[in-house]
């Protein structure tokens, strides 16, 4: 029976079982490559066990679609025997597996499992997750809405703001990439437009003659 071929892969690695220049090899193979930080902090199921082994996340982007086999024989040919046990096609997206990196899926979160942080991740041969982020009509109109709120929040008068913002706050309101924000908000500038003007008019002239909860007029 022929195996399945995927493009998108997921598999484990462990410090004890690579070489020191391990990253430098996978490197080597010129496809790109997401690495999580090391989860060190991972609670163990096992009695009288604290934490799991410390373990990296990997995911793999081959050039063509390949067999899991294929992917295991090329890494355990570049960093060892004993390095892989298993390699996984990603079945449910590669923008989810992204976000397990640091143990910000859904599920992860569900889980209450330690976060990491997203500046350990490590990149290879350019890895850029907007290029595989897929957004249906319900992202899209959540992300914008999102946006809006942002706007009224935080007074953001104009895209040099709110690029500023997500640039400097997307972390804490689990904000995609400003490429990602752009490709929603490019179809809706003038509604954009009109957020971005009432703050600016609020700014110019003060006004505070209104509900900030409500938008309402007070009389």
């Amino acid at each position: 029976m022929a195996k399945d071929k995927a493009r998108y892969f997921t598999f484990l690695l462990y410090p004890e079982s690579i070489p020191n220049d391990w990253e430098m090899r996978l490197e080597s193979i010129g496809v790109p490559i997401a690495i999580s930080p090391l989860h060190d902090k991972d609670k163990s199921d096992v009695e009288g066990q604290e934490y799991k082994k410390a373990h990296y996340h990997v995911i793999y982007v081959a050039k063509n679609p390949v067999t899991a086999d294929s992917v295991r024989f090329k890494i355990k040919g570049l960093l060892g025997d004993k390095s892989v046990a298993l390699v996984k096609i990603i079945v449910t997206s590669i923008e989810n597996m992204y976000l397990y990196l640091t143990h910000e899926s859904k599920d992860a979160l569900a889980k209450s499992k330690y976060k990491y942080s997203r500046k350990d991740i490590k990149l290879i041969n350019n890895f850029d997750i907007d290029r595989y982020i897929t957004l249906d009509v319900e992202d899209k109109d959540d992300m914008l809405n999102e946006v809006c709120d942002l706007i009224d929040e935080h007074d953001l008068a104009n895209m040099r703001e709110l690029r500023r913002f997500v640039r400097n706050h997307g972390t804490e309101y689990n904000l995609p990439s400003m490429k990602v924000i752009n490709s929603v908000l490019r179809s809706h500038t003038g509604l954009l437009r009109l957020y971005f003007d009432a703050v600016y008019q609020e700014r110019r002239y003060g006004r505070s003659d209104y509900d900030k909860e409500t938008g309402e007029i007070k009389g």
